[in-house]
């Protein structure tokens, strides 16, 4: 049987100045996690190792996104990102920049355990 969803997040992040669409990412991911707590994977006495996290960063310019550097933001579970269309950037034509907003979607998985199941 295929891993259970137990949780998804969402966060939103910005970055001002600098255009740097993997820090705008870090962001959402913080805020997304900040909103959270899974006691129950010690509950079931799971190890984090045992949890899945899958992240989905939206941004206007996915291919600027370092996943990789992303993976650190999560403090558990085996962690797979991936960047996608979305997000918003907010010209500013006076000054010459635009600011960047990305979402994130973080979603933790667990293995099956005996007889219950999440609907």
């Amino acid at each position: 049987m295929a891993d259970q969803r137990v949780i998804i997040e969402m966060g939103m992040g910005n970055v001002q100045y600098g255009q740097d669409y993997t820090k705008a990412a870090s962001r959402a991911i913080e805020d997304a996690i900040r909103h959270s707590s899974l006691p129950i994977v010690k509950a079931l006495g799971l190890s984090g190792e045992q949890m899945r996290v899958e992240v989905t960063i939206g941004v206007q310019e996915p291919g600027q996104v370092d996943t990789e550097a992303l993976v650190a933001c999560l403090p558990h579970g085996r962690v797979s990102v991936r960047a996608v269309k979305g997000g918003l950037d907010v010209e500013n034509a006076e000054a010459g920049t635009k600011i960047v907003i990305a979402s994130a979607a973080v979603e933790v998985f667990l293995p099956p355990q005996g007889d219950w199941v999440l609907r």
